[in-house]
Protein backbone atom coordinates (compact mmCIF):
# COMPACT_ATOMS: atom_id res chain seq x y z
CA UNK A 1 0.00 0.00 0.00
CA UNK A 2 1.55 3.63 -0.93
CA UNK A 3 0.91 6.84 0.68
CA UNK A 4 0.02 10.17 -0.55
CA UNK A 5 0.15 13.05 1.71
CA UNK A 6 -1.80 16.36 0.35
CA UNK A 7 -1.55 18.80 2.80
CA UNK A 8 -0.12 17.19 5.95
CA UNK A 9 -2.98 14.61 5.40
CA UNK A 10 -2.13 10.69 4.73
CA UNK A 11 -4.19 8.52 2.12
CA UNK A 12 -3.51 5.25 1.93
CA UNK A 13 -3.44 3.98 -2.29
CA UNK A 14 -3.08 0.46 -3.45
CA UNK A 15 0.50 0.43 -5.17
CA UNK A 16 -0.52 1.12 -8.93
CA UNK A 17 -3.66 2.49 -8.74
CA UNK A 18 -3.98 6.37 -9.53
CA UNK A 19 -4.46 9.10 -7.35
CA UNK A 20 -7.56 10.97 -8.29
CA UNK A 21 -9.66 9.70 -5.23
CA UNK A 22 -7.39 10.79 -2.79
CA UNK A 23 -6.93 13.77 -4.53
CA UNK A 24 -10.75 15.01 -5.17
CA UNK A 25 -11.37 13.86 -1.29
CA UNK A 26 -8.37 16.12 -0.11
CA UNK A 27 -10.41 19.22 -2.49
CA UNK A 28 -8.78 19.72 -5.26
CA UNK A 29 -10.83 20.47 -7.93
CA UNK A 30 -11.69 18.28 -10.68
CA UNK A 31 -13.78 19.17 -14.16
CA UNK A 32 -12.55 16.29 -16.89
CA UNK A 33 -11.10 13.58 -15.14
CA UNK A 34 -9.43 12.77 -18.98
CA UNK A 35 -6.50 15.09 -18.56
CA UNK A 36 -8.17 17.79 -21.20
CA UNK A 37 -8.53 20.79 -18.66
CA UNK A 38 -5.51 20.79 -16.12
CA UNK A 39 -8.01 21.57 -12.85
CA UNK A 40 -6.33 19.28 -11.21
CA UNK A 41 -2.73 20.38 -11.15
CA UNK A 42 -0.82 19.33 -8.57
CA UNK A 43 3.01 19.80 -7.30
CA UNK A 44 4.59 17.02 -6.13
CA UNK A 45 7.09 18.19 -3.08
CA UNK A 46 8.55 14.80 -2.88
CA UNK A 47 8.67 11.12 -4.11
CA UNK A 48 8.15 12.03 -7.99
CA UNK A 49 10.27 8.86 -8.50
CA UNK A 50 7.27 7.07 -7.20
CA UNK A 51 4.87 7.90 -9.44
CA UNK A 52 3.56 6.44 -13.45
CA UNK A 53 6.09 8.87 -15.88
CA UNK A 54 4.46 11.60 -17.40
CA UNK A 55 1.50 10.47 -20.02
CA UNK A 56 0.53 12.26 -23.49
CA UNK A 57 -2.22 14.84 -21.67
CA UNK A 58 0.56 15.86 -19.22
CA UNK A 59 2.90 16.28 -21.90
CA UNK A 60 0.50 18.25 -23.53
CA UNK A 61 0.26 20.60 -20.73
CA UNK A 62 3.27 21.11 -20.67
CA UNK A 63 4.14 19.71 -17.62
CA UNK A 64 7.03 18.07 -15.77
CA UNK A 65 7.89 15.45 -12.81
CA UNK A 66 7.21 17.87 -10.75
CA UNK A 67 3.61 19.46 -11.37
CA UNK A 68 1.16 16.42 -12.66
CA UNK A 69 -2.31 15.82 -13.03
CA UNK A 70 -3.76 14.40 -10.13
CA UNK A 71 -6.22 12.53 -12.47
CA UNK A 72 -3.38 11.06 -14.66
CA UNK A 73 -0.83 9.91 -12.06
CA UNK A 74 -0.84 6.66 -10.87
CA UNK A 75 1.41 5.44 -7.63
CA UNK A 76 3.45 2.97 -8.16
CA UNK A 77 4.46 2.52 -4.47
CA UNK A 78 6.11 4.24 -1.37
CA UNK A 79 5.17 7.93 -0.52
CA UNK A 80 4.81 10.84 -2.22
CA UNK A 81 4.09 14.20 -1.02
CA UNK A 82 2.07 16.64 -2.72
CA UNK A 83 -0.17 19.79 -2.77
CA UNK A 84 -1.93 21.99 -5.41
Amino acid sequence: MAKLIIDNVTYEVPDGDTIAQSCEAAGIPFSCNSGVCGSCQIEILDGAENLNELNKEEIDLNLDRDHRLGCQCKILGGTVKATY
